[in-house]
């Protein structure tokens, strides 16, 4: 007979919720899965990186807007809360909607990798989860370690992740079904990888 440990979590929301927004400027704190996590502080490629999606995302979808550090309610069982490194919506989509939005109307959510040991875990595994539980159609992660761009869409509310999952090598074009509708050249950011 096999015996599931029972998932506890380390604090409640409104502690997290607290905690985060005392938080220093030099770290981002997330709640996911019932657990604290920290991301670092962004460095000049990674920014540059959300910066050229940015342009990209306005030139091809001018109706659309590219939120950078949106705070999202994922996964309502474990009432998670997390920051993507840019969220992509309908334009004024999260005014009035404060430090943490629903994820509903979220086109699709972006993170690019980070030089630490978390983002395997955090980036690779935990967020699709989420991500694809929450609903959020498509999930973007450009990956500087692996120097790829995965391209999660079809979530699957029901277990959590997505169902098609495509790879595409730095130079290539990648592209964002719908409802973003979007190829990307990625050969730029061949020059944003150490």
């Amino acid at each position: 007979m096999t015996v599931m440990a029972e998932h506890t979590s380390q604090m409640s929301v409104d502690e997290f919720e607290t905690i985060a927004s005392a938080a220093p400027e030099t770290v981002t704190l997330e709640f996911i899965d019932g657990r604290i996590g920290v991301k670092p502080v962004t460095d000049g490629d990674h920014n540059s990186i959300v910066s050229w999606l940015a342009k990209h995302c306005m030139q091809t979808r001018p109706d659309l807007d590219l939120y950078q550090t949106q705070g999202l309610r994922v996964d309502a069982y474990r009432q998670s809360r997390a920051r993507p490194d840019a969220v992509l919506a309908p334009e004024a989509h999260f005014a009035g909607h404060g430090e943490w939005a629903e994820p509903d109307g979220a086109l699709m959510v972006v993170e690019v990798t980070s030089y630490d040991s978390d983002t395997d875990r955090r980036d690779r595994h935990e967020k699709p989860a989420a991500y694809g539980q929450a609903g959020i159609p498509v999930y973007l992660l450009i990956d500087r370690d692996a120097c790829t761009v995965t391209v999660h869409s079809r979530p699957d509310r029901r277990v959590g992740g997505y169902r098609d999952i495509r790879l595409t090598d730095f130079g290539e074009t990648a592209v964002l079904p719908d409802p973003v509708g979007i190829e990307l050249d990625t050969e730029i950011l061949k020059n944003y990888v150490r």
